[in-house]
């Protein structure tokens, strides 16, 4: 049971060893492509998840925040990918980490360029540029920063498309010149379709159209449909049915030495709409003491001190969010393996003096500061099963 957030008595804070750190190297989704890849020829890539066997031409389908959990919870609504949690129709399923923290940017950067945060540098949904001190927000590009300097290593499809291998994306008109696309999925082809059902289609052709083929193709709104109304809402439980029916209809069309990755970027969880279970940054005089910038989003903050405060903000933060939040120094975050086994230089001060990741159904939000991302529903961003793991789901023609 979750316990109220009581400023005057402090509880004893989470054990840092006690965070179940993603599975980076051996189970995460910066594996995936690696060892696709791999598989394929191209040089330098590594088969991360070694079980994948090798295929000539192989599709990953992300759905946005489909979590493993989230899957199966609901096989009524989802019949096809529940029928490959087994070994039936030639395929196998198992959850993979999305790595830290659980949220799209990040995930996809992880996906497309096959390393962790901690290498390709977009740590959190919103962090602070150390060139300028601002905020960035890493999913809208907001304020515009270069994106090959902020991300300059090569994606896994532009490294596979180098090899001879054909690579493309499939996904939305929307996405196909954003900065995210440039610094995480760019790579070969991009073919922009506005439905799902035409998204299937065509990855199916990508497919069929070459010996060898990397292909990757993206549905957003089950993600959409969780923040607004919540994960098990009816308008969720619709969007499940709909995806599990894409899902089917790209299986159906594989072309012969084929495999399809059906995968997700995180999970989600539903938080209640009460001072217990929604804490307000913006209301609490004691969070915001010594706090220049408040970055990341309700269930993944990272915490930017004014000079000089970063180990009072630590100590207060450790003290008042007590049992419920993970909560570190950057220091701590980076060495318990948080981002990944290393970090970058150029991206150390991008993550916060203090990283705080919830435990409990609990988010910390800022009602005057980010209204909207504050009366969401369904939230993700931290190390929980619910969060953390995504399906890998796989067919083989």
């Amino acid at each position: 049971m979750v316990q109220p957030a009581v400023w005057d008595s402090h509880p004893e804070p989470l054990p840092l060893d006690s965070a179940p750190v993603p599975a980076y190297g051996t189970g995460s989704l910066a594996d995936l492509l690696p060892t696709l890849a791999a598989g394929l020829g191209v040089p330098g890539m590594t088969a991360g998840i070694p079980e994948l066997t090798p295929a000539d031409r192989n599709c990953v389908f992300l759905i946005d925040g489909l979590g493993w959990e989230q899957l199966r919870a609901h096989p009524e609504d989802a019949p096809f990918m529940t029928s490959l949690l087994g070994s039936s129709r030639g395929g196998t399923g198992r959850p993979v980490t999305a790595g830290f923290p659980a949220t799209t940017a990040t995930s996809l950067a992880s996906v497309g360029t096959g390393l962790p945060p901690g290498a390709h540098g977009l740590p959190g949904y919103t962090v602070r540029n150390p060139d300028t001190g601002e905020l960035m927000n890493q999913l809208r590009w907001q304020p515009w920063t270069a994106p090959a300097a902020w991300q300059p290593y090569p994606t896994v499809f532009e490294l596979a498309h180098r090899a001879g291998v054909h690579s493309a994306q499939v996904s939305s008109p929307t996405f196909a010149n954003t900065p995210l696309t440039k610094v995480a999925l760019s790579g070969g082809a991009f073919h922009g379709r506005l439905s799902g059902e035409d998204r299937m289609d065509l990855a199916a052709e990508q497919l069929a159209g070459a010996d060898r083929a990397l292909v990757y193709t993206y549905y957003a709104e089950v993600d959409g449909a969780g923040h607004r109304f919540g994960v098990d809402s009816d308008t969720w439980r619709g969007q499940l049915a709909h995806v599990d029916r894409l899902v089917q209809r790209l299986a159906e069309q594989l072309p012969p030495r084929s495999a399809l990755y059906v995968t997700a970027d995180h999970g989600m969880i539903d938080v209640p709409f009460d001072e217990q279970h929604r804490i307000d940054f913006d209301e609490d005089w004691e969070l915001k003491a010594g706090v220049a910038l408040l970055g990341g989003e309700g269930r993944a903050r990272h915490v930017y001190a004014v000079p000089g405060a970063a180990n009072d903000v630590l100590t207060c933060w450790r003290e008042v969010l007590g049992e419920q939040f993970w909560v570190a120094s950057r220091d701590e975050a980076i060495a318990s393996g948080w981002f990944g086994p290393a970090i970058d230089d150029r991206v150390v001060h991008r993550i916060g003096d203090v990283v705080a990741a919830a435990r409990d159904d609990v988010l910390l939000i800022a009602s005057e500061r980010e209204p909207r991302e504050s009366a969401m529903v369904g939230n993700h961003g931290s190390m929980t099963p619910a969060e953390q793991l995504v399906p890998l789901l796989e067919v083989r023609s």
